[in-house]
């Protein structure tokens, strides 16, 4: 065989093994109820004068 071929008779009849069972992926494990607050110390007024200033640089 030469590079990059294959025999493909080892490509017919595979078989996957599905298994339903602990190897799953927990889509929904990571959701979490509650609130989360974030105090920066300005005001909107500071940050929308910090915005313009990024923006007009």
């Amino acid at each position: 065989m030469g590079f990059g071929s294959y025999d493909e008779s080892e490509q017919e009849n595979q078989q996957l093994d599905m298994n339903d069972g602990d190897d799953a992926v927990d889509a929904d494990g990571g959701s979490h109820e509650g609130s989360v607050e974030f105090d920066n110390g300005a005001s909107n007024d500071e940050l929308l004068d910090r915005l313009q200033d990024i923006k007009d640089d």
